[in-house]
């Protein structure tokens, strides 16, 4: 246990206070009803990993353009900020602190998935090579987007705003956006999917000008203590590219200096060019949290070495909802089912025991 106490040690994360310092990480699963309403597994499974020093909820869509996945949750509709509500409920009453991840596919989705009605939306009218999983259709290639127009650019900033209004009445104790995986922030960010030129492409000023801005509606609701931002340089998953991505974040980062941001949530960058942590470190003023590829000695290290304030986990996370006790108890950690990750139904999900 001494190896870890810094782990288990009270931190702040801007205006948030945690028990300890471990993190758990968004991550789809894919669990809410067919219209993106969270349901009665997904209260028992937030709930049951409520020792994490804070819980960031899976990436759930603003409005229906933003939806990627089937059965990924929604943040819009009275059902949604209720069904979100008896998951927040739940696990301040079992003592933990949970923020809720803002994520706006963009360009990543299928009519499959939102609706022959609903539109797919991007910076530009530029397709999105590779597929998607439809549960109506199976596999299917990301739709051709719709260029936004300046206005509605604005437009979707100001949805960002009322997701997090949303998400403030849904009881959640702060929001994260989503600005990495090839979704809509990244989509603007990035030089190859923004060809725009009007404010928000162009240079790289006016690329990181939609997550800055989205940023500060956001904080408008939550307080900019309570708002985190989500980063990761190099990421090319759903087709991104960049020219220069280490320059591009460090361009948004400058950006973002005088919000006074909550917290950075840093994951490792997938190539050796990059180093995010570093990046992070030199360039964010305020909490950070790290993220890929800790265990939990490796993650005290890292707060040891004041290399971060805290560490966040995914996988670990899945099938040891007890996570925090096990890091304290030097505890062996139970393995998860690699193929209940994205099923319907408690297997694999809410089902697995504490130690």
């Amino acid at each position: 246990m001494t190896q870890t106490n810094s782990l288990l040690s009270t931190a702040k994360l801007g205006d948030i206070d945690i028990a300890n310092r471990v993190v758990m990480a968004p991550m789809t699963r894919n669990r809410a009803d067919p219209d993106g309403t969270p349901n009665d597994i997904m209260r028992d499974y937030y709930a049951q990993r409520a020792s994490a020093g804070l819980i960031v909820a899976e990436g759930t869509w603003p409005v229906a353009a933003g939806q990627a996945y089937n059965r990924q949750p929604g943040i819009e509709t009275e059902q949604h900020i209720a069904g979100w509500r008896a998951v927040t409920d739940a696990v301040h009453q079992a003592g933990g602190k949970i923020v809720l991840q803002i994520m706006h596919a963009g360009r990543i989705g299928s009519h499959h998935i939102k609706g022959e009605n609903v539109a797919t939306v991007a910076p530009s009218a530029i397709q999105a090579r590779g597929e998607v999983h439809t549960d109506s259709a199976g596999m299917q290639p990301f739709d051709m987007p719709v260029e936004l127009s300046t206005q509605e650019v604005w437009q979707v900033i100001e949805e960002h705003r009322q997701a997090a209004e949303n998400a403030l009445k849904a009881g959640f104790d702060g929001v994260e956006l989503h600005c990495t995986s090839g979704y809509l922030p990244m989509q603007f960010l990035c030089s190859d999917s923004n060809q725009r030129t009007d404010e928000f492409g162009g240079s790289v000023e006016g690329r990181v000008k939609f997550a800055v801005e989205c940023l500060r509606a956001m904080a408008t609701v939550f307080g900019a203590g309570c708002v985190g931002l989500r980063m990761n340089p190099g990421n090319r998953f759903n087709d991104t590219k960049d020219a220069d991505p280490e320059q591009s974040h460090i361009a948004l980062l400058d950006e973002v200096a005088d919000l006074n941001l909550g917290y950075l949530h840093m994951m490792r960058a997938p190539i050796e060019s990059i180093d995010a942590f570093k990046i992070g470190r030199e360039r964010f003023i305020g909490s950070l949290i790290i993220n890929d590829g800790f265990d939990a000695n490796l993650a005290a290290q890292a707060i040891n070495n004041k290399e971060a304030d805290a560490v966040s986990f995914a996988r670990h996370y899945v099938s040891n909802p007890d996570f925090v006790k096990r890091i304290a108890a030097d505890l062996p950690l139970t393995k998860f089912d690699r193929k209940t990750l994205y099923t319907p139904g408690a297997a694999g999900y809410s089902d697995y025991p504490n130690a």
